[in-house]
C-alpha cells in the first residue's frame, strides 16, 4: 500500500450489492457494518449495482416470490450479519449462516457475495482464520469483487497481518473507492497514528455514503479521531450531526457519550451510554456505562451493568467463543486479573491484534507481572497508534517497573491536550502523575 492517500480516492466506480466497513471501535473488535441492497427483478450481480439499501424484511419479501435467487439470500445473510452487530443478538448469526449457506447451495461455484457474507460471518465470531479463508475463497471466485477484499483486510488485521491488510485495502481502493474502501483506507493511517489523515479519508467516505447507516458510521470515526486528537468539541459536534440523521445509532451515541465526558459533562455522559445500553447491551457500552457510574461514587447503580456482562461471559464461554477485549478489560478491573490473564491468551491465540495485546498487558499488569506486561504493551504500540487508554496502560507497567521517566512520557500522551480517557481511567492517570510528580 502506498503511504500517500490519494490513491484511494482516484476513480469513480459503480456501486456493488454489498458494502462493508469498520469503525474506529468496531474495526478493533471485529465487527462488520454491512449494508445490504434491495433486490429487484434482475438477479444478475451486475444488475445489483444500482439498487436502494433495504431492510431484512423487503429481502425476505423477494425470497417468498423467487426462492430460488441465490443473490438475495446472500444479502439476506449479510443483513442478519449487520443486525446482530447493532444489537448483540447470536440467534441473528445463525439465521444469517443458514440465508449463506442457501445461497451457496443454490450456486456453488462462482458465488463470491455468499463467500464474502460466510467471511464477514466468521469474523462477526472472531473465527478471523477462517473469515481468511473464505474471503480468499471470494476474492478467486471474482477478482474484482472490492467488498471482499474488505473482507479479506479485515481478517488480516485481526491476525496481526498488518502488511497484507494493507494491500487489500489498497485492492479494494483501486477497484472501487467508495465509501467502505475509504474508511478501511482511513483505519491503516489511524492504527499508524496519523489521525489527521485518518479524518481526511474518513471525511471521504462520509461524502460518498449513500445510507443512513453509512453516515452514522462515518460521524461515529469522525467523533471518536477527534476525541483522540483532544479535540472533545469536535467530538461532541460529529456525533451530534450523526445522531440527528440516526437517533437511535448506539456507536454515535457512544461517541457521544465520550465527548460529554471528555468536556466534563459527567451528568450528559452517563444519561447518554444509559440510552446506547438500552438500545444495545453492547459489552463496550455496559463496560462505559459501569465505569461511569464507578466515576461518579455510583457503585450500586454499576452492579446492573457489571452483572449483565458477567452473564454474557458466562454465555460467551459456554459457546466456546473467543473473549473479547472489553470482558478481558471487565475481569481484569473488576474481577480476577488471574484469569483475565487467562481469556488474553485465549483471545491471542486466535487473534494476535494490537487491541489484544494491550489487554493481554493489562491483565499481567494487574496480576503483577510487569516484565511480560511491558513487552505485551510494546507490542500494541507498535505501529504508532494514538490511543490514550493504551498509553495509560503502558504508563501503569512502566511506573510499577519503575521507569518514571517513561510513565510521565506515556501518561502525557495519555492526557493532553484533552483526555479521550473515560472519567474513571483519566483520574486515575492523573493520581499516577501525581505521583510521579510531572505535570503533562
Amino acid at each position: 500500500m502506498h503511504s500517500d492517500p490519494r490513491p484511494f480516492a482516484r476513480r469513480r466506480s459503480r456501486a456493488v450489492a454489498v458494502t462493508l466497513a469498520l469503525a474506529t471501535t468496531l474495526f478493533a473488535a471485529g465487527a462488520v457494518l454491512i449494508e445490504p441492497v434491495t433486490p429487484d427483478t434482475d438477479s444478475r450481480p451486475e444488475a445489483a449495482a444500482s439498487r436502494p439499501t433495504s431492510t431484512t424484511a423487503a429481502l425476505a419479501a423477494r425470497l417468498r416470490l423467487l426462492p430460488g435467487d441465490w443473490n438475495t439470500w446472500s444479502a439476506l445473510g449479510m443483513a442478519h450479519i449487520e443486525q446482530a452487530r447493532t444489537t448483540d443478538d447470536p440467534a441473528l448469526h445463525a439465521k444469517a449462516e443458514k440465508a449463506l449457506r442457501r445461497s451457496l447451495a443454490l450456486q456453488a461455484r462462482g458465488n463470491s457475495g455468499a463467500e464474502t457474507g460466510m467471511a464477514a460471518l466468521a469474523a462477526a465470531r472472531h473465527d478471523f482464520a477462517t473469515a481468511r479463508t473464505w474471503a480468499d475463497k471470494a476474492v478467486t471466485s471474482d477478482p474484482y469483487a472490492s467488498a471482499a477484499f474488505g473482507v479479506l483486510a479485515d481478517a488480516h488485521t485481526q491476525l496481526g497481518h498488518y502488511r497484507e491488510a494493507e494491500q487489500a485495502v489498497q485492492k479494494m481502493n483501486d477497484l472501487r473507492p467508495d465509501a467502505a474502501s475509504l474508511a478501511r483506507a482511513s483505519y491503516v493511517f489511524e492504527l499508524r497514528g496519523d489521525t489527521g489523515r485518518a479524518a481526511e479519508l474518513m471525511r471521504r467516505s462520509l461524502k460518498a455514503a449513500t445510507t443512513d447507516s453509512g453516515h452514522a458510521f462515518a460521524r461515529a470515526c469522525l467523533s471518536s479521531l477527534a476525541l483522540e486528537d483532544g479535540n472533545a468539541d469536535l467530538a461532541l459536534k460529529e456525533a451530534g450531526q450523526g445522531l440527528r440523521r440516526a437517533p437511535n445509532d448506539p456507536a454515535l451515541l457512544d461517541a457521544q457519550a465520550r465527548a460529554h465526558a471528555a468536556l466534563g459533562h459527567a451528568e450528559q455522559a452517563l444519561a447518554t451510554w444509559q440510552r446506547a445500553a438500552d438500545i444495545a447491551p453492547l459489552p463496550h457500552l455496559l463496560l462505559a456505562l459501569g465505569e461511569m457510574h464507578q466515576a461518579l461514587g455510583h457503585d450500586e447503580e454499576a452492579k446492573a451493568p457489571y452483572a449483565l456482562l458477567k452473564a454474557q461471559d458466562t454465555l460467551r464461554a459456554a459457546a466456546g467463543t473467543p473473549p473479547d477485549t472489553d470482558a478481558i478489560l471487565f475481569e481484569a478491573d473488576h474481577g480476577s486479573p488471574e484469569r483475565a490473564v487467562t481469556m488474553a491468551e485465549q483471545a491471542l491465540r486466535t487473534r494476535p491484534f494490537v487491541a489484544v495485546h494491550d489487554v493481554y498487558a493489562w491483565a499481567l499488569h494487574r496480576a503483577g507481572r510487569d516484565r511480560e506486561a511491558l513487552a505485551q504493551a510494546d507490542r500494541a504500540l507498535a505501529q504508532g497508534t494514538a490511543s490514550a487508554l493504551w498509553h495509560y496502560h503502558r504508563a501503569a507497567i512502566h511506573h510499577a517497573l519503575g521507569n518514571r521517566q517513561a510513565a510521565a512520557g506515556d501518561l502525557d500522551l495519555a492526557l493532553t491536550p484533552a483526555p479521550a480517557l473515560h472519567p474513571l481511567h483519566a483520574a486515575q492517570a492523573r493520581a499516577l502523575l501525581e505521583r510521579i510528580g510531572t505535570r503533562p
